[in-house]
C-alpha cells in the first residue's frame, strides 16, 4: 500500500495543468468522493497496525500535493484570464481554490473567513451501523450529495473490534469522513459521577443507562460539527422515541445555526422500506431482525424485544447479553471516597476502570438484570429490560455508606432532589442551569461519604453486608438505638414525646368538637 502511494506521489508530481479542463479532470481523478487518494484512505483501516503511521504520514502529504498542485493550477489561470480581458480594457477579478487575502479580507472575522472556507455542504450524521443510520448514509451522501461525515462516541460500549467494524461498514455506505470520539471519561465526569452521588434510580428501578449516554453523544456530535463548520446534523431517530427529544435539543440550544436532517422520521419510513432502498443501491447486510435490540454503555446495557412491547410478559434468559458463570457466592469490598469508587478489594484504580471491573466480575453472576416501567418524554408508557450489574450495586453500596455517614435532612432532601435530577437528564433538560444547581449540592454532599462496603456475589442477586467509615455516624457515645441512652433521661425523653404529640392532640381536640 505505501509503495502506491509513493507512485501516485510521483505520478502527480509529474502532472501538468493545462487549462481548466485539464485541472477539473486533474480534481475528479484524484481528489474527489470517488477519487483516487479518497479510496486509499478508504483502505487506511486495512493498513496493520505497525505501518499505520508510515502510511498515514504519507497520505496526508500526497493529498496535500495533489490539492496544492490543483489551487496553484486555477491561481495561475484566473491570473491569465485577468491579463488578457485587462488587455482589452476589462477588469476580472481573480477567483482561486481557497480564501484569498484582500484588503477587503482584511477587515473580516477569522470566523467568518473560516465559514466562508468551509462553505460546502458538510454534514454531520450520528451513526451506529444499524440500519437507520445506515440507510441515512447512503440517502444523505448519494442522492443529496451531502459530505457525510458519519461519527460514533464511545461512551464505554464498544470494543476497539467494534469500532473498527462501524468504521468499515460506513465507508460501504459512501460516507466521506468517519470519526470515533471516545467520550468515557467525559460520561463519567459530566453525568455518571453525579447519578451515584445521587444514588438515582428511575422509578427505583432503571439506573438511566441508555438515556444518560445520549446526553453525552449529542454534545460530543455537537461540538464536532462546530470544528469542521457543518451546515447540517443528521440522526436516525424515528418520531415515536425518546431519542429525537434528546438530540434535538441539545443540537438547537448549543447549535441553532445548523439545520437538523432527519430522514427516518421525516419521511416515516418503515423497516422493510429502508431495507428495499440499501438493496436498489447493491447494500445488501442480511437486515434481518433480530429478536433482540442490545444497547450498551459505561452504565449498563439496554434490551429490546417482543416481550417488552407487552406488559406482562419476562425477557427470558438468553435476552441478556452476560450468562451466569459463577455460582459459588463471592466477597466484595467496594471503597468510596468522596462518594467515587476508587478501590475494589483494596486494589485503587480510576472510577471508569473500577466500574468496568465490577460490571465483568458481577455479570458472571447475572446479577443487575431487570425490567423498567416507565413514561416516556412524548406521552406513551413504555418497558425496557436492562443489565446493569455494576450500576445497581454501586449506587445500593453508595446509598448505604451514605446512611451511615449523612444527617437526616441531608438524606431527605437528596432522595428529592435525586428525583428531579433523573427526570430532568431523562428528559433531555441536561442544559438547564438547574441541573449544575443540583450538581453542586450533590457534590457538597459527599465531603464525608468515605469508606468500605462489603457485599457478597450470589447467583442473580448480591447481598450489602455493612460500612467501614471514620464518618460513621453509628459510632457515638451518645447511645445504641434499642439499648441505651447515655446523653439524656427517662424524663427527658417523656417531655420530648409529650412536646412532639403536642401538635396531633390540638388537631384532634378542635376537630371532635365540630
Amino acid at each position: 500500500m505505501l509503495e502506491k502511494v509513493q507512485h501516485l506521489h510521483t505520478e502527480i508530481e509529474a502532472v501538468t495543468l493545462q487549462n481548466k479542463d485539464e485541472a477539473e479532470q486533474f480534481r475528479l481523478q484524484y481528489l474527489s468522493k470517488k477519487g483516487t487518494i479518497q479510496d486509499l484512505f478508504k483502505a487506511f483501516r486495512e493498513v496493520p497496525a505497525e505501518e499505520k503511521k508510515a502510511f498515514g504520514a504519507a497520505l496526508n502529504r500526497l493529498k496535500q500535493l495533489a490539492e496544492d498542485k490543483h489551487k496553484s493550477a486555477l491561481e495561475g489561470f484566473s491570473k491569465n484570464v485577468s491579463r488578457e480581458w485587462g488587455e482589452k480594457g476589462i477588469r476580472s477579478n481573480c477567483i482561486v481554490a481557497g480564501f484569498m487575502e484582500t484588503s477587503m479580507s482584511s477587515t473580516l472575522s477569522t470566523e467568518l473567513k473560516n465559514k466562508i472556507m468551509n462553505s460546502k455542504n458538510k454534514l454531520v450524521l450520528a451513526y451506529s451501523g444499524g440500519l437507520d443510520t445506515s440507510y441515512c448514509a447512503v440517502h444523505l451522501s448519494q442522492d443529496l450529495d451531502y459530505e457525510v461525515h458519519a461519527v460514533s462516541v464511545n461512551t464505554g460500549g464498544f470494543t476497539q473490534n467494534e469500532i473498527q467494524a462501524i468504521e468499515a461498514k460506513a465507508y460501504k455506505m459512501g460516507v466521506s469522513v468517519y470519526k470515533n470520539i471516545e467520550a468515557t471519561e467525559q460520561f463519567y465526569q459530566k453525568v455518571v459521577k453525579y447519578l451515584i452521588f445521587g444514588n438515582v434510580l428511575k422509578n427505583n428501578t432503571y439506573p438511566l443507562s441508555v438515556s444518560a449516554e445520549r446526553i453525552i453523544q449529542a454534545l460530543k456530535i455537537v461540538e464536532y460539527a462546530k470544528t469542521i463548520n457543518a451546515k447540517y446534523i443528521a440522526h436516525g431517530s424515528t418520531g415515536a422515541g425518546n431519542d429525537q427529544v434528546r438530540f434535538d435539543m441539545i443540537f438547537q440550544i448549543l447549535a441553532p445555526e445548523i439545520e437538523i436532517i432527519t430522514p427516518i422520521r421525516d419521511n416515516t419510513l418503515s423497516r422493510e422500506e429502508e431495507i428495499s432502498y440499501l438493496n436498489s443501491k447493491g447494500i445488501d447486510l442480511s437486515w434481518k431482525k433480530v429478536k433482540y435490540s442490545i444497547n450498551k454503555g459505561l452504565w449498563g446495557t439496554s434490551v429490546g424485544g417482543d416481550e417488552t412491547l407487552t406488559s406482562h410478559l419476562a425477557l427470558p434468559n438468553e435476552a441478556y447479553p452476560s450468562e451466569l458463570k459463577n455460582t459459588k457466592q463471592t466477597l466484595v469490598k467496594l471503597r468510596f471516597r468522596k462518594g467515587e469508587l476508587v478501590a475494589i478489594d483494596d486494589q485503587e484504580n480510576t472510577p471508569v476502570d473500577n466500574i468496568q471491573m465490577l460490571n465483568t466480575l458481577a455479570s458472571a453472576y447475572a446479577v443487575g438484570r431487570d425490567i423498567h416501567v416507565g413514561d416516556t418524554i412524548v406521552g406513551i408508557k413504555g418497558r425496557v429490560g436492562f443489565e446493569a450489574a455494576a450500576a445497581l450495586i454501586i449506587i445500593k453500596a453508595h446509598h448505604l455508606l451514605e446512611k451511615h455517614t449523612l444527617s437526616k435532612w441531608q438524606l431527605q432532601h437528596k432522595d428529592n432532589m435525586a428525583s428531579y435530577y433523573g427526570m430532568h437528564l431523562h428528559e433531555g433538560q441536561y442544559l438547564d442551569p438547574v441541573m449544575r444547581d443540583m450538581e453542586s449540592f450533590f457534590e457538597s454532599s459527599q465531603a464525608n461519604v468515605t469508606g468500605d462496603v462489603e457485599l457478597v456475589l450470589k447467583p442473580y442477586h448480591f447481598l450489602l453486608n455493612g460500612v467501614s467509615s471514620p464518618y460513621d455516624l453509628m459510632k457515638s457515645e451518645f447511645g445504641t438505638y434499642g439499648e441505651k441512652n447515655t446523653a439524656w433521661t427517662a424524663q427527658d425523653a417523656k417531655g420530648f414525646i409529650k412536646i412532639t404529640a403536642n401538635q396531633n392532640k390540638i388537631i384532634r381536640n378542635v376537630n371532635s368538637k365540630l
